[in-house]
């Protein structure tokens, strides 16, 4: 992973923590990488609803998922997608 790219995934995720309409759509594009069929895939123009530098974060993390041909957790992100499927996915408690 180059560090622009670690960086730019790093951004990604802590907007994901957040609770804002932003944060529930980076959620979703991060989740579709996670696992698409599970945890829903991402609507590509919900990019118009993200601020400029987050959807530059986006499109630096595509070309890191096209390029590396893996999943987050074998490039060492398991523990944080695991908190954002927690935090975003969870079923609801009644």
């Amino acid at each position: 992973m180059q560090e622009n790219e670690r960086i730019a995934l790093e951004r990604l995720l802590d907007h994901a923590d957040g609770l804002s309409g932003q944060s529930c759509y980076v959620a979703d594009f991060l989740l579709a990488w996670w696992n698409a069929e599970e945890c829903g895939g991402f609507d590509l123009t919900k990019l118009w609803a993200l601020d400029t530098a987050i959807a530059a974060d986006v499109v630096t993390v595509t070309g890191l998922i096209s390029r590396v041909h893996q999943y987050p957790d074998t490039l060492g992100y398991g523990p944080r997608f695991n908190q954002l499927i927690r935090a975003w996915r969870a079923p609801a408690i009644a």
